[in-house]
């Protein structure tokens, strides 16, 4: 891992922004509100409101959390790195604070959310950024312990380990485990050891594995997953729900809203289970074209984090590096729990699913990306035009001076 270099601004001031990475994000973002507009009508008509209040809902949030990338997108990343410890601390009483009563929001058994001028914020979505933003930071400041030593992997890794704790106790295990999983992609793609990254990885399963069997509500999940069939009235009627809507999708889907699980068979339709509504209208092809487009999603910030750790941009290699696995492993999450390849777990698909916290924090995080980008860019250009007058200064004094001795 290359040492972190100071960031200079560009000759022109101007953000320089990825159009690719631009397109691909608005492409799932539109996807996105006609799918939760599709999947929520029904339940937004009896409550009795507007149809289309989720919709609107989610395209005032879709604006704002754009309004955010913006923001974050002229904030130098140099500042991050350098507050990188006070970010965790932010996110450590976060993570406490919504556990406080009085003060953490409590919905459907679960204290998530911290209650601010009438929004619900749901702390660990912020809190993830925070934490994984101190983690890319310490791979810069630590690099030599963390590529020669197996302390060096720990301390980090127990550091999201404890934060991962939090999360289970309110609870949420598959934000926990997301978090944990992005830590340790961003820590292995920055150096670490092979053969440590295996000790620590048979450690972390055996540690999930016996969290997994250590709730009794985690437990009938795992017994639903194995055999919904079975629990299909009960712990199992989600999946196998999800599992009919994707099985009448076929090739082409039965058409744009004409699902017929998204009336109050499938639960969470508008939210975890969007997908099953998605597979269940637009069919196969409508499956393919959205992995597709997460697939260029994760690509595209990962080529950002390779151009920036080609600029000699350490940190920000790192920092857009954590978005990219994120958004994939939790994208990857979500799908699995759809096609009952994975264990029911309350996670959104980003960008997608109707979600206020997810929505404007992933909105704002991909700002941090975009000013990777500008970074990395910017950097890249400057060297590349100062190589001419280097190479002319160069080839002068290579040249003899005229009248000199021979």
């Amino acid at each position: 891992m290359m040492r972190a270099t100071p960031v200079r601004q560009s000759a022109r001031g101007g953000l320089l922004l990825d159009p690719l990475l631009i397109g691909i994000v608005l492409s799932i973002l539109l996807l996105g509100l006609v799918m939760v507009a599709s999947a929520s009508i029904s339940i937004a008509s009896q409550q009795g409101g507007d149809p289309f209040s989720y919709v609107k809902s989610q395209l005032i949030l879709a604006f704002g959390g754009m309004a955010l990338a913006l923001l974050l997108a002229m904030v130098p990343t140099d500042l991050l790195q350098k507050y990188a410890t006070v970010l965790l601390v932010i996110a450590g009483v976060l993570l406490v604070a919504v556990l406080v009563p009085g003060i953490g929001h409590e919905v459907n058994g679960a204290r998530r959310w911290l209650r601010l001028a009438g929004f619900n914020l749901q702390a660990s979505e912020v809190a993830r950024v925070l934490v994984l933003t101190w983690v890319a930071a310490y791979s810069v400041r630590r690099s030599d312990e963390l590529q020669n030593s197996l302390g060096g992997l720990v301390r980090p890794l127990g550091v999201t380990a404890l934060f991962s704790a939090l999360l289970l106790v309110e609870p949420d295990f598959g934000a926990a485990t997301v978090l944990f999983a992005t830590a340790f992609g961003v820590l292995f793609l920055a150096g670490a050891q092979l053969r440590w990254v295996l000790v620590c990885v048979v450690g972390a399963g055996a540690a999930f594995s016996l969290l997994m069997v250590s709730e009794g509500y985690r437990v009938q999940r795992l017994l639903s997953f194995l055999d919904p069939w079975a629990h299909k009235y009960d712990s199992g009627f989600q999946l196998t729900q999800s599992l009919i809507a994707i099985g009448r999708g076929e090739w082409f889907g039965v058409g744009l809203g004409e699902s017929v699980q998204k009336l109050f068979y499938l639960p969470e339709a508008h939210t975890d289970f969007l997908f099953a509504v998605l597979a269940e209208e637009l069919g196969l092809m409508g499956v393919l074209a959205t992995m597709l487009l997460f697939l260029a999603l994760v690509w595209r910030v990962l080529y950002i984090a390779r151009l920036a750790a080609n600029a000699g941009l350490a940190f920000q290699a790192a920092l857009a590096a954590s978005f990219g696995l994120w958004v994939g492993i939790q994208a990857l999450i979500n799908i699995g729990v759809n096609t009952g390849v994975l264990p029911t777990k309350g996670l959104t698909l980003p960008l997608m699913s109707y979600g206020r916290s997810s929505l404007l924090v992933t909105l704002a995080w991909l700002g941090l990306v975009l000013r990777v980008h500008h970074e990395a860019m910017g950097k890249t250009r400057g060297a590349a035009s100062t190589a001419p007058r280097r190479e002319r200064e160069s080839e002068r004094e290579r040249q003899p001076v005229a009248g000199g001795v021979a």
